[in-house]
């Protein structure tokens, strides 16, 4: 968010009441960029791990400590950050709303479009703000990418190629039951480059969708199977193709590989990690054979997509038609399994 209009809307609001569910690392994250805003207030956290609740109470001194769900909503709340465990993001999401309190959640909001959608079905109903953590949209690369694309400057985009590896698989034994998850990496990260790609590209109209995923080296044989390995290609309307690649303990010397690559009719652009890291980015803009930079580290986006959510929560905004584009990205994740 641009920081001139943060000072100005910290002039004119008061800040917003918020209850934080789940204070991991990334909870505390989002709470700590939130509360930086200065537009809202900790007002109670819940979370099962004392340690957990030990390390936010530096950050948020004052709030109370609080059982779960059901008693942060009796405190009349203008919102609730969600970071808990997948299988709960939708339900709890759901309660919140019907409550009438906004909802920020962290991705994926659903391990279904159904899902998904029920959860945008209440926001509309409740007239609520929802925000889901879809934080790359937030890197100055990505926001000079789609600047460029949205711009007509890389002419028509026909191609697009992007990938997440990651050196390193989920510490948390949900994360490797379907019923629980939702599926592997691709909606633990593939939910990002598909965000990604489609939000560059203005939500463009997919109509195939084709895919092979992998667990320990070899194609998944069970439904229940958990990938470890996806590749996917979407074919637009146009007759665009974007394709993704995404794996968790990828054997590629190096802790991450991050990038989305553009090509249009009238020059490319690329945005990669640096040096395998999971937060330095570098973009440029390709012309024939040369390239020009477009933005290079350091870059704090970790948190932007929480601060935003505050920011236009403290503001007075209610219900945001663009998070139906949040069932769109669901659906096509649905496709990449079905399709495997």
């Amino acid at each position: 968010m641009n920081r001139m209009v943060d000072r100005s809307l910290q002039t004119r609001v008061k800040p917003v009441r918020l209850g934080f569910l789940g204070i991991g690392w990334i909870g505390r994250n989002r709470m700590e960029a939130i509360l930086r805003t200065r537009m809202a207030e900790a007002v109670a956290i819940a979370d099962p791990c004392e340690e957990m609740i030990t390390e936010a109470l530096r950050l948020a001194p004052d709030a109370e400590i609080v059982g779960g769900l059901d008693a942060l909503l009796s405190l009349d709340l203008d919102g609730v950050v969600i970071a808990t465990p997948s299988a709960l993001h939708a339900e709890q999401s759901i309660r919140a709303l019907q409550a009438g309190v906004a909802v920020f959640c962290q991705k994926p909001l659903g391990r279904s479009a159904a899902e998904a959608e029920a959860v945008v079905a209440a926001a509309r109903l409740a007239d609520r703000l929802l925000g889901v953590d879809l934080s790359y949209r937030y890197t100055q690369g990505m926001q000079r990418i789609r600047d460029l694309i949205r711009n007509g400057e890389l002419g028509t985009v026909f191609a697009a190629d992007l990938v997440f590896h990651n050196a390193f698989g989920p510490d948390k034994s949900w994360f490797y039951d379907k019923s629980l998850s939702g599926g592997g990496c691709v909606i633990d990260l593939g939910v990002h480059l598909i965000d990604m790609a489609l939000w560059c590209l203005d939500f463009p109209q997919v109509t195939d969708v084709t895919s092979t995923l992998m667990k320990g080296g070899e194609p998944i044989s069970a439904a229940g199977d958990v990938e470890d390995f996806a590749i996917a290609t979407l074919t637009l309307a146009n007759g665009a193709v974007i394709r993704l690649a995404c794996s968790w303990r990828l054997q590629a010397g190096c802790d991450a590989v991050i990038g989305a690559d553009f090509f249009g009719t009238s020059g490319g652009a690329s945005f990669r990690n640096v040096g395998g890291s999971f937060y330095d980015f570098a973009a440029c803009r390709f012309r024939g054979t040369s390239t020009e930079e477009l933005v290079r580290p350091p870059d704090d986006w970790g948190g932007r997509a929480a601060a935003d959510w505050a920011a236009r929560l403290a503001s007075g905004q209610a219900y945001d038609p663009s998070c139906e584009r949040l069932v769109e990205v669901a659906a096509i994740i649905d496709d990449i399994y079905r399709h495997a």
